[in-house]
């Protein structure tokens, strides 16, 4: 039920009813075998997600927070591994995670702006091949599973790194086919169910292989590739259910 809810409901209508269903699934799911690190809440155990095929996980989505397992461990990256919560940076959050909107807004150092497509908690909505804002714009960007769903990710990542300054960083997640050599891209594939079979989701237009990070760095970045969850211990990645293999790529503009 829960998996084709998510397939059915559009994105704008979902986020909203999820507010709402974030509000009561911590009662339903009360417990203390699972941890969400971003509001130190237990619980028994968390909610599926995904819209199907590879992308279809069991327990990975924390029922308070909504957060899902990339979040969890780019929660503990910023934590351990940045001075993102003191230092004073004028950030930009392209298709803001709920699970980072609130918090992100309340931070005193943080001159925080949202921007998506058609997300209702975006402070502007805009087609990232063509950003609003001047270049050399912001300290810190984050872009996590959009660059899947753009027509062309190669304008969008010249986007992004002309409007971050420079000394400037951020962190650009997608879903990545480790098993392949170069990235997946048909445009031929136009339904939604060869898209979830190609690339793995209905909206994807691309499934990203190992050479995402040249990607990168042909649109100028300097991109360090962290294997940061290597570096926790077996149990807390089984507690906060964090992704065992997931890499975080970092870039930034030097």
């Amino acid at each position: 039920m829960f998996h084709f809810l998510l397939r059915t409901i559009p994105r704008p209508i979902l986020i909203k009813l999820s507010l709402i269903f974030s509000k009561i699934a911590p009662l339903l799911y009360y417990g203390t075998r699972y941890e969400d690190p971003i509001s130190g809440k237990t619980y028994r155990k968390f909610l599926p997600y995904g819209y199907g095929g590879r992308a279809k996980r069991d327990n990975v989505l924390c029922p308070g927070s909504l957060s899902l397992e990339r979040h969890r461990l780019l929660w503990l990256y910023l934590k351990q591994r940045t001075d993102f919560f003191t230092e004073p940076v004028k950030m930009l959050h392209i298709a803001p995670e709920q699970c980072f909107y609130k918090l992100f807004k309340a931070q005193k150092n943080l001159e925080y702006t949202t921007g998506d497509y058609n997300s209702p908690i975006a402070d502007i909505h805009f087609d990232l091949h063509k950003a609003p804002f001047e270049t050399n714009s912001f300290d810190v960007i984050f872009c996590n599973h959009v660059l899947e769903h753009v027509d062309d990710a190669q304008v969008c990542m010249s986007e992004l790194y002309r409007i971050m300054r420079v000394g400037g960083w951020g962190i650009f997640q997608v879903p990545l086919d480790t098993s392949r050599a170069l990235t997946y891209e048909d445009k031929s594939i136009v339904s939604e169910e060869e898209r979830e079979k190609h690339f793995w989701q209905k909206d994807h237009v691309r499934l990203f292989g190992l050479d995402y990070k040249d990607r990168l760095a042909a649109a100028g970045f300097v991109v360090t590739v962290d294997d940061f969850v290597k570096t926790l211990s077996p149990a807390l990645v089984d507690r906060y259910r964090l992704p065992a293999n997931e890499m975080l790529y970092v870039c930034r503009k030097v």
